[in-house]
């Protein structure tokens, strides 16, 4: 879900991580599944994706 809102808002790995002050090589540990990440980088993720709510929840079900 993660890299697919990313490409969709036109950003690169860089770039979003950039956003989410956080490194790349940690973003695209999460865009695997292979990383977990705070409360607050998820708020920040949801809010710079414009990801919405119903989009989680369907997520967060699988």
């Amino acid at each position: 879900m993660l890299r697919e809102n990313r490409i969709k808002n036109h950003l690169t790995q860089e770039e979003l991580a950039e956003k989410l002050d956080i490194s790349w090589r940690h973003l695209q540990r999460l865009e695997y599944n292979e990383d977990k990440t705070t409360v607050s980088t998820l708020k920040k993720i949801i809010k710079v994706l414009n990801i919405s709510d119903n989009e989680i929840l369907e997520y967060l079900k699988k």
